[in-house]
């Protein structure tokens, strides 16, 4: 089934041409790695998975459900012939208008005559269902009456949905009942011509293609992650160089000519023979560099390990006419790469230092602290780290589904057998990768600050800490889901909560639930070691 997801889209496609004043040169086309796969000689998953009852912003289907293959695991020959099995063509008509985002997959496996499992999104099910995003085509949008082309074939043991393009209905398709080898005629002719005309917007011109997680994509699409870093970084820049607002580089190049332009970068750097030093060492792929390259004599160097990451800021750097010295790769100066955090220079300190505090999981990245302190020994007189500081915040929830996916409950779901004894035992304390947004539960307290981590200021931290939390619905605690609001400076924060962040959260799951009535008063103990946050809850 086609289907449009604001959520999907936002993890796999970079949806805008200019992120806080840095213009994305058309010539690196970005890509998850779901798509990268069909290209690949290498086995990759050539899909993702999504639980689509729980994704954020729901979901809207483009097309009815339709079967794409049935297997027989009763016929030998027909397992057997399945992977050497040709490619074929499968259509879709479209039922509602929208934007072609991904086709979904799911399963029914036929048990016997009577009984059978079904990974629907339409069922309540432990299973989630594979995800085929849509990327590379020039439009996505469809249309009532339009068609939904794609490919499918099974190969290196997993089934493979390629080539996906829309067909507009004005081309008047016959897509009229089929056996579900859908290969016939003219169909396969306009398959194989738009998946042409597909690759061929993929590799238009000499454009730079870039593979990136669907996380580093999410994160170039949080609009509200960048404006903030760039105010933040302009805010420090401006104070350690007070005519830089007369330096401040105009790289948009709209209101003069290329020669001009260049001449007047050429002369800031002049002008500013002693530039200001940022590093970036957050984990992935990041623009942060180049956003602090625009806000004067600066010269900004990148942690970035892969060479096609490395090559992908270089264009978008030329494409936004920086001198070469702007942006510099930080690893290739180390002569001990396990060793990221030193001086720039011998006689030189850093102006900001940008660390990676939280996990996209939503937990608090390893060593965070101890980075924090040697990176604090190597900043300049009124140098930053960013974030500053971060609050943890986190709040107490009835929820059914989290003590069900943490642990077997009882001896009902296992038919009678005492399994939970022994499987427990392994159940990890803290679940990750969660959508607080759409995780089924009910509040019984109000969000309170849990913990404060400074990276700044040390004698601020400690590592463990009592909060008194009020209960404000009476009910069964469960788990406490936990967050974060990380401080660049006073005026500047995010929230991993918020709907366009790029971060999930976590909880801490309880081993037994705590009946509470409103009114009243629980005391969480909060204890930070070692990047690990655990919480436990007295009367």
């Amino acid at each position: 089934m086609a289907i449009e997801c604001k959520e999907i889209r936002r993890h796999h496609r970079v949806g805008m041409q200019e992120i806080a004043g840095v213009h994305l040169s058309n010539s690196v086309q970005f890509f998850s790695p779901t798509c990268a796969s069909a290209g690949s000689e290498e086995t990759v998953e050539p899909y993702t998975t999504e639980k689509l009852s729980r994704i954020p912003g729901g979901y809207i289907p483009l097309t009815e459900p339709c079967r794409v293959m049935t297997v027989d695991f009763n016929n030998l020959q027909e397992l057997k012939s399945l992977a050497a099995r040709k490619p074929w063509k499968l259509s879709l008509p479209v039922i509602e208008g929208g934007i072609l985002d991904a086709v979904v997959v799911w399963f029914v496996l036929q048990l016997d005559d009577e009984h059978a499992l079904s990974t629907s999104p339409s069922e309540e099910t432990c299973w989630e269902q594979a995800v085929y995003p849509v990327q590379g085509l020039p439009d996505y949008s469809v249309k009532t009456g339009d068609t939904v082309l794609m490919e499918v074939c099974c190969q290196d043991c997993y089934l493979k949905i390629q080539k996906i393009s829309s067909l507009p209905s004005k081309c008047g398709m016959d897509i009229s009942e089929r056996d579900d080898t859908l290969g016939l005629g003219n169909e396969a002719e306009l398959c194989d011509a738009l998946a042409g005309l597909q690759t061929t917007s993929k590799q238009d011109g000499n454009a730079q293609v870039c593979v990136l997680e669907s996380t580093e994509i999410a994160l170039l699409n949080n609009v509200l992650y960048h404006k903030c870093f760039k105010a933040a970084m302009d805010k420090v820049l401006s104070a350690l160089n007070p005519s830089k607002d007369s330096q401040s580089m105009d790289v948009d190049g709209h209101d003069s000519g290329m020669n001009l332009q260049e001449n007047q970068n050429k002369s800031f750097l002049d002008a500013a023979p002693d530039p200001l030093y940022v590093l970036d060492v957050s984990e992935g792929f990041s623009i942060l560099p180049i956003i602090a390259g625009k806000l004067g004599p600066v010269r900004a160097y990148s942690s970035v390990e892969k060479e096609q990451h490395q090559a992908a800021l270089n264009v978008i750097s030329e494409a936004n006419h920086f001198p070469k010295e702007t942006l510099e790769f930080w690893l290739s100066h180390l002569e001990d790469e396990s060793v990221v955090l030193q001086r720039p220079k011998s006689d030189k300190l850093w102006s900001i230092i940008i660390l990676d505090v939280i996990e996209t999981s939503g937990l608090i990245q390893q060593e965070v602290m101890e980075k924090a302190a040697i990176s604090r020994c190597l900043l300049h007189s009124g140098g930053k780290i960013f974030p500053q500081y971060v609050l943890v915040y986190g709040m107490l929830v009835e929820s059914e589904s989290l003590l069900l996916e943490s642990a077997v409950q009882g001896t009902e779901p296992t038919l009678g057998f005492n399994i939970a004894p022994f499987i427990n035992q392994f159940k990890v304390p803290v679940r990750v990768y969660l959508d607080l947004s759409t995780l089924p539960c009910v509040p019984l307290s109000k969000p309170a600050e849990l913990l404060r981590l400074d990276l700044m200021n040390p004698l601020l931290n400690s590592s463990s800490r009592e909060v008194k939390v009020e209960i404000c619905k009476s009910g069964q605690v469960t788990a406490i889901p936990f967050w974060y609001h990380i401080y660049l400076d006073e005026d500047h924060s995010l929230n991993t909560s918020d709907e366009s962040s790029h971060w999930k959260q976590a909880a801490v799951v309880l081993d037994e639930p705590l009946q509470v009535q409103v009114g009243d008063e629980l005391v969480l103990d909060v204890q930070h070691h070692k990047s690990n946050i655990c919480i436990t809850i007295r009367r």
